[in-house]
């Protein structure tokens, strides 16, 4: 899925480029922010981990697409079968789809503004709480002065797995984490990238999730991993 051939709009103005990907000047890039992408910093570890576990063979469930440049760097420079990314911030949806189009790769991964809950007693909506950085938005009402809050749509975690079948999970969604593994079946996994969010539920909050990880058969891979960035794979 190369993008070279892909002709760009002169509108397209590209800010900057990470392993491949070119990414499109949009409100929430900065000078700081580009330089980041630049220098494949920006969710560098994210990057990182997922470039060393995913595979040809793999589907991609992400969840927490950010302005799409982790599941696309993925869907570049790995050649899964398919990306399948989910984002609830609804005012981060058209650069997403933006970024893919650039660079091509409207085949292979696509994006949908839902929230995945694991819980039983999933509501058809929840609310998500817009801040003026789309990085401190979040599920979780947090101490921060929030702009926004929005009605999102949800789906159930099982019932995507089952009918995308994904292999890999790769997950940043502000503290969301803490809940959805607390219900979710990871059986279906073989490997997940995760970054944890203490400041959200504390350090026994994240000390739950390793847990919930590890209790599941996963392998944290050390070199791959900090504290709060966790990839982990099950043994062969």
């Amino acid at each position: 899925m190369s993008s070279q051939s892909v002709e760009i709009p002169a509108s397209d103005e590209i800010a900057a480029e990470c392993l491949g990907v070119k990414v499109p000047m949009s409100q929430y890039l900065h000078e700081n922010r580009i330089e980041r992408i630049n220098s494949a910093e920006y969710e560098g570890q994210e990057i990182r981990g997922s470039l060393h576990v995913v595979g040809e063979e793999d589907v991609v469930l992400e969840i927490g697409a950010g302005i799409g440049l982790v599941g696309a760097v993925v869907a570049t420079n790995c050649l899964p079968k398919a990306v399948h990314s989910f984002e609830a911030n609804p005012e981060l949806i058209p650069e997403i789809e933006r970024l893919y189009r650039v660079n091509g790769l409207e085949g292979v991964i696509s994006v949908r503004n839902t929230v995945l809950l694991s819980a039983a007693d999933r509501p058809d909506s929840i609310q998500f709480h817009l801040r003026n950085s789309y990085l401190g938005s979040s599920l979780v009402e947090a101490a921060g002065r929030i702009r926004k809050t929005v009605d999102v749509p949800t789906a159930s975690f099982a019932e995507v797995c089952a009918d995308l079948k994904p292999t890999v999970l790769v997950m940043d969604i502000e503290g969301g984490e803490q809940e959805l593994l607390r219900h979710a079946d990871l059986s279906g996994f073989r490997a997940v990238v995760l970054e944890f969010h203490p400041k959200a539920y504390g350090i026994e909050g994240m000390r739950e999730c390793k847990k919930i990880l590890t209790d599941a058969g996963f392998e944290r891979v050390n070199e791959k991993s900090t504290r709060t960035v966790w990839t982990c794979v099950r043994p062969a």
